[in-house]
């Protein structure tokens, strides 16, 4: 059985949530130059309450939202934005006062645009102190309500291909592996020296690493397969997990920078703070597993471009539309491993399927049955590795059980428990329809894991 406590619940991002981009004195971030539906999002800087409601009666116990940088400082340094902090904090009485623990990530992609534009965003030093600034004022302001935090959203996703534009940098040209690998170490950076101010300032607050894990597998039993997606795996998912757990830079990396001569810009201060970093769990999102043939790697690939290069389809899982497989198998083994290598509860706070779905036009709600089968099957190997594994796991948290926008900004891949109606106009616009998996999560949920039927 699931350990007395266990958090269930849902996780977003303020750009897929909150909307009100010109609204309550916030700065514009990057994703004003992304197309997308981030202006109103869902709507949620408005609905929260309405959320609120539909997270408890699904049985959530658990909240992870993002408090966005620019909303809190508009240029993304010196002024604070206080309407700003008054809206996360009225969003975390809310969640409390219906039995909904918050936890809340600090930084989700949305660069606020003045550093972007004008640092070059986390390939900037500067930017590093500024963003620890900020992460002081979010936690000195929420930390009396909010116990669990994250800096980071997917960290490890700032050490492969696109840490760019999800670092707020520019695009490099020519060979972009140094600046990709600078703006993985100035993230630690900033990760660690906001591990240690919580640590120190708030004890009884817990704060851990998050990262997106995706295991890899051979294509085949061949060595040179096996020695690839050891690799790939090494570089894309545990770099930022083997670093957090130990304070320091594992050898397999410390060495590919040696023979790569690449050489960082890190001084002997901020190997300090990284060697002094605390984490108090390991939070991951879950979605796939990914597989690859050596064969299709040239000679010579960097290390962050390992998976992509290599990357072919697993004829033994099934996928969706987006050719992302379904795994649960590959969720135990990545909870076990991640509790086994770093020591720490894990914790994963993003997983689902993304589908095509419409409303039907007869009012009947939304039949999805396979986002049901996949919960159930993921939830069932996140049991297996807890009962029959000894993994220690903290929760479960879903992505965007209430439907938001993609990553990619459009409205056509939902993750929901709950339809949120984009296309209707009038009063139904955004309006909420619980799906038949809502039914699912709220038995799955109340009964701690046990009524998965």
């Amino acid at each position: 059985m699931l350990p007395k406590g266990f958090l269930w619940g849902n996780s977003v991002s303020s750009m897929q949530y909150d909307g009100a981009q010109h609204e309550g004195g916030k700065g514009p971030s990057v994703y004003e130059n992304y197309e997308g539906a981030w202006e109103e999002a869902v709507d949620g800087y408005h609905r929260f309450h309405e959320d609120n409601e539909l997270m408890a009666e699904m049985g959530m116990n658990c909240y992870r939202f993002q408090t966005s940088w620019s909303r809190i400082m508009p240029e993304g340094e010196g002024r604070v934005n206080q309407e700003g902090l008054v809206y996360y904090e009225a969003l975390a009485d809310d969640l409390i006062a219906q039995g909904i623990e918050p936890m809340a990530c600090l930084y989700h992609f949305d660069m606020p645009l003045a550093l972007a534009e004008e640092y070059d965003g986390f390939a900037s030093k500067h930017v590093v102190d500024a963003f620890v600034e900020f992460a002081k004022v979010a936690i000195d302001a929420l930390a009396p309500k909010v116990k669990w935090w994250i800096t980071f959203n997917e960290q490890n996703l700032y050490g492969i291909p696109g840490a760019c534009r999800i670092a707020g940098a520019a695009d490099p040209v020519g060979n972009d592996e140094p600046k990709i690998l600078q703006i993985a170490h100035n993230v630690m950076v900033a990760h660690a020296r906001v591990v240690n101010y919580l640590h120190e300032n708030y004890p009884d607050c817990k704060i851990g690493v998050m990262c997106a894990f995706t295991p890899v597998y051979p294509a085949t039993s061949d060595p040179a397969d096996v020695l690839a997606a050891t690799e790939a795996e090494r570089f894309s998912d545990w770099v930022v997990l083997d670093t957090a757990a130990r304070g320091a830079y594992p050898v397999y990396y410390t060495a590919y920078l040696r023979r790569q001569g690449i050489e960082l810009e890190m001084t002997a201060a901020e190997m300090a703070d990284i060697a002094r970093m605390r984490n108090d769990f390991a939070a991951f999102s879950y979605y796939r597993s990914d597989c690859v043939s050596a064969a299709k790697i040239p000679e010579g690939t960097p290390a962050v471009h390992l998976g992509e290069a290599g990357m072919v389809k697993n004829e033994h899982c099934e996928a969706n539309e987006w050719g992302w497989q379904i795994d649960p198998a590959g969720f135990r083994r990545s909870l076990s491993e991640i509790y086994e290598r770093c020591g720490l509860p894990a914790f994963p706070i993003e997983n689902g399927i993304g589908w095509r779905e419409e409303l039907p036009a007869d009012g009947t709600m939304v039949e999805d049955d396979y986002r049901i089968s996949y919960h159930r099957d993921h939830i069932q190997a996140m049991k297996d590795a807890v009962e029959k594994d000894g993994v220690q796991v903290m929760g479960y948290l879903g992505w965007g059980l209430i439907d938001i926008p993609a990553s990619s900004g459009t409205i056509v891949k939902r993750y929901g428990a709950v339809y949120v109606d984009y296309d209707a106009e009038g009063e139904k616009h955004l309006a909420r329809y619980p799906k038949k998996s809502f039914a699912w999560f709220k038995k799955a949920f109340e009964s701690n894991g046990e009524d998965l039927a």
